[in-house]
């Protein structure tokens, strides 16, 4: 009798995965995905390819227009002031994240106090105020200021934050901002940085709405089922988690024109091989600068479709650009300026992780005939590369070693 419990305990097992994975197929897609992301591609590389050409028959321009960047050539270059007519910048998105429409046709909301003295009940004319009200909103503010958050920012649907005229920091030592099951939010010119976790407390999301968060990771920008979101012309750096992390079915998404620098895990593009519905997740990544004091996740993509072009790679620590569970990373027109490093600065096989699957399942399978005088390590090396995020950049062979180490442990107690 007691080897039962050990054999139901392995036959559990498996099943427990399968069952995982049947739940995790069933879950609902949050947000819809264009059926052909190639034709966003080609719209994107049409839209730079035709403001390439005004540019050329400009001769260049000055000012800042004729830039040959098809972003800011549509909202610089329209005959009118930007300052007089900001809404413009909702009609020049590009990429998977081009409809996201912000605070469009909405009024405009001046923000003129930095504090954030109570999140449940925000005082008026405080961003915090701002970011929650029902409709669409666009957010602009009357002077620099540095906003430091005392609890994460939970920006409502149909907003834009535009810090263009001024010079807004968020974080700086308090939490940041949080998209979670909202859509059409655009995030423009603004420094986020040095973002801290938050939580355990009460928080509002709207006018009729607060509840309670727990801890928060400390991201920059955190999109959290979010879809139609476009963030561009930021500069981000130093925060506890990631400075743009996108999971659980986020999609329509563009990051553009922005500056990431000093930081470990820079963007994470889905948080869990596992989570099925991040198939849908469809992002691009445009135009942006990676600076120094990067180490990994320019970005990390899992499952879905990703356009990765026209950045700028100054150099980092562990890798660029990394992925896993079959995404399709469609890498186009990337500078990269590789460190001295040569293991930082190579292409390799994606992750064994399907190896090691195997291996622990044999480990399990095999528990009952170890030596019964021998207790089990505290960490199996297997254990370890399982957590470990260098695994995703071994080679297959890498994971053998392990396969063989835990065959052996699990049979003959070495």
């Amino acid at each position: 009798m007691a080897g039962a419990p050990k054999s139901t305990g392995i036959a559990l097992f498996p099943l427990l995965l399968l069952a995982a994975a049947a739940a995790a197929s069933a879950l609902p897609e949050l947000n819809s995905s264009v059926p052909d992301p190639a034709t966003v591609v080609a719209d994107f590389h049409s839209k730079v390819a035709s403001s390439r050409r005004r540019m050329q028959e400009a001769g260049g321009g000055g000012g800042g227009c004729m830039t040959g960047n098809p972003i800011d050539d549509c909202w610089r270059c329209a005959g009118t002031d930007w300052r007089q007519d900001r809404q413009r910048l909702a009609d020049c998105g590009i990429g998977f994240g081009r409809n996201a429409l912000g605070g469009k046709g909405g009024p405009l909301y001046v923000v003129t106090d930095s504090s954030d003295g109570d999140p449940v009940n925000p005082a008026p004319g405080t961003l915090r105020h701002a970011a929650i009200q029902e409709g669409p909103l666009w957010i602009v503010f009357a002077a620099d200021m540095t906003i430091r958050l005392r609890e994460e920012l939970l920006v409502n649907s149909y907003k834009t934050i535009d810090g263009r005229g001024a010079r807004v920091h968020i974080g700086a030592g308090g939490a940041c901002i949080t998209l979670q099951y909202v859509s059409n939010v655009i995030i423009h010119n603004v420094h986020v940085h040095d973002c801290v976790p938050a939580g355990d407390a009460n928080v509002r999301s709207s006018p009729t709405h607060y509840g309670w968060r727990t801890r928060s990771d400390g991201d920059g920008i955190s999109l959290f089922g979010a879809r139609d979101v476009w963030v561009d012309h930021c500069a981000l750096w130093r925060c506890a988690d990631g400075l743009v992390d996108a999971i659980m079915g986020s999609t329509a998404i563009t990051v553009s024109n922005s500056y990431f620098a000093h930081h470990d895990e820079v963007m994470l593009l889905g948080a869990s091989d596992a989570y099925l519905p991040d198939s849908a997740m469809q992002v691009t990544i445009a135009f942006n600068r990676f600076g120094p004091g990067l180490v990994q996740r320019m970005p990390r993509c899992r499952r879905g479709y990703f356009h990765i072009v026209n950045n700028d790679y100054t150099s980092w620590e562990m890798y660029a650009i990394g992925g896993s569970a079959s995404p399709t990373i469609n890498s186009q027109g990337n500078r990269y300026i590789a460190p001295a490093d040569p293991n930082a600065k190579e292409v390799r096989q994606l992750s064994c992780r399907a190896v090691c699957v195997l291996g622990l399942l044999l480990a399990a399978l095999l528990w009952p005939l170890r030596r019964p005088w021998v207790s089990p390590p505290r960490c199996s090396p297997l254990f370890v590369a399982w957590r470990a995020e260098p695994v995703f950049f071994w080679p297959r062979l890498a994971c053998l070693p392990l396969l063989v180490s835990s065959f052996a442990f699990s049979a003959t107690g070495i």
